[in-house]
């Protein structure tokens, strides 16, 4: 077993260490991985705790343990692990940080529901707090599909003891509709508090979806105009090019709706949409955020679109259909792009529409939020400016390419008033010299700490959810034409109807 000397990474040997050590330090825990030996486990949960052991962000009494249905030894599991790690983590390998990582991570196959089995996970539990000094204080991350949540909360309640504190992450989709998200939430709330339960969604970990909290409330030249007077709508874009990577048995149950709208959009319209908080702390910013949500609908279903590629060519390589995936029905109509357009009904936001669209296999891979600002009434110049000239756009890239991009217009040297749009470009690789963190690093650590702040609570999930039945409960009376756009394009001409009918147009980046 391992001994309890201090994470080896000194602020010498990495400079991020001094400003990052400010944060307050975890108490010592152990973090129990359910699902452990599979594909999240391995390419972002345990490259995050690698690397927040790189920065000594770990408390020194810390343990992980491993839980999954495959038969394995800790030390093929670690093997795996550090494979992973080499691949995966943002950091170079150093074997120092990873000896003292693996020396404390054990692994323990067995069922979710097998009695004796959990016998033996919560005696290795009791040997970490022996041994290491964990107090009793339990990280629960449930990498696992939701219909084994339910099961594990529910043996997990019944089992844990008065000693410590303990804490609950649930991976999306939290539930399939409401009712289900509903009777999940009452069985968990039968055991464990709201205070002890993080359901996370990994988009409200990244930077650049955090910068729109400083970029708003830290600024006093936007929150003054971030309002219907002056903002004309709101684009907001989740591309990606890939297709379903192996995953049709999720996909065909959940489709575009349940894996990105009703999740990563939604959260991204709530945090563009929301009034100032109070403070900062997770109450504060999440009923903010579960006002917009309980004020956002789509006007009707014709302002809904939904599609599915066909065959075509992605970054010059052809792909196949979604029909022709792997595990996916010939006549499937399953969504992989959606769209739609969105109203918030409160003061800040009436008559303002926000557009938003989600797709697999789209011409690249791209999120962003665009705020386009109405054109300014009457310049002097509007003859000779002309089409070089476009309204204000302030431009969040979240990803790949994270940072900040202001359109606005200026003249072009040279005789007479010619104007065209330029761009001031804030890029995070430029202007800060540390890496970004991955968003699981910052998430782990948060739920380490106890930090809500970036978790989704329950009525915002059930606010979610409840949107997005009404959407699906009119697709139930209509058999889609699908495929209806090809792979490597930006989606069905029926989204391009959806926003040109107002007289705009999506954004092409």
């Amino acid at each position: 077993m391992a001994t309890t000397e201090e994470p080896p990474a000194t602020t010498e040997e990495n400079p991020l260490l001094e400003g990052l050590r400010l944060r307050r330090t975890p108490e010592p825990c152990v973090a129990v991985i359910f699902g452990a030996s599979g594909d999240l486990a391995h390419r972002k949960l345990l490259p995050a705790l690698y690397a927040l052991a790189y920065r000594s962000l770990l408390p020194d009494k810390f343990a992980i343990l491993g839980v999954a249905r495959t038969e394995q030894s800790t030390a093929e599991w670690r093997a795996d692990i550090e494979k992973s790690i080499r691949e995966h983590a943002r950091d170079g390998f150093k074997q120092e940080v990873w000896d003292w990582l693996s020396s404390r991570m054990e692994y323990a196959p067995m069922e979710f529901s097998d009695d004796l089995a959990e016998d033996k996970m919560a005696q290795q539990l009791t040997k970490f707090d022996e041994e290491l000094g964990t107090m009793g204080n339990r990280l629960y991350y449930l990498a696992v599909p939701p219909s084994a949540i339910g099961t594990i909360v529910g043996e997990l309640g019944t089992r844990r003891s008065s000693k410590g504190w303990t804490r609950i992450i649930a991976e999306k989709p939290f539930g399939h509709d409401l009712a289900s998200a509903k009777e999940l939430n009452t069985q968990i709330s039968e055991h464990f508090g709201e205070n002890e339960v993080f359901r996370i969604d990994h988009y409200l970990g990244k930077e650049t979806v955090q910068n729109m909290l400083a970029l708003r409330f830290a600024n006093g030249i936007f929150e003054p105009i971030w309002n219907r007077q002056f903002i004309d709508h709101v684009q907001i874009t989740v591309a990606e090019s890939m297709g379903i990577e192996g995953r049709a048995g999720y996909y065909e149950q959940a489709g575009a709706i349940r894996d990105i709208f009703q999740n990563h959009l939604l959260q991204l319209v709530a945090l563009t949409a929301m009034e100032p908080p109070v403070d900062f702390n997770a109450d504060s910013v999440r009923n903010e955020k579960v006002k917009v949500l309980h004020a956002l609908h789509t006007p009707g279903p014709k302002h809904i679109v939904r599609g599915q590629y066909g065959r075509g060519f992605v970054e010059g390589e052809e792909v196949p259909g979604y029909r022709e995936e792997e595990g996916v029905a010939p006549d499937s109509v399953t969504e992989t792009y959606f769209a739609a357009k969105l109203y918030v009904d409160n003061w800040r936001w009436a008559d303002t529409p926000f557009y938003v669209r989600a797709g697999k296999r789209l011409a690249r891979r791209e999120t962003t939020i665009a705020i386009q600002f109405k054109r300014a009434p009457h310049p002097p110049f509007e003859d000779s400016a002309g089409e070089g000239l476009r309204p204000n756009v302030l431009l969040i890239h979240i990803q790949p390419d994270e940072g900040v991009s202001l359109a606005v217009g200026a003249k072009v040297p040279g005789q007479g008033m010619s104007i065209r749009t330029v761009h001031m470009d804030f890029l995070y690789g430029g202007a800060f010299r540390t890496g970004l963190p991955e968003a699981y690093e910052r998430l782990i650590l948060d739920a380490l700490l106890g930090d809500a702040t970036l978790f989704t609570r329950t009525d915002e999930v059930e606010e979610q959810w409840s949107l997005v039945d009404t959407i699906v409960a009119a697709w139930k009376r209509d058999r889609p034409l699908f495929p209806n756009y090809e792979a490597g394009s930006w989606g069905p001409s029926a989204a391009d109807d959806l926003i040109h009918r107002d007289g705009r147009s999506w954004r092409r980046h």
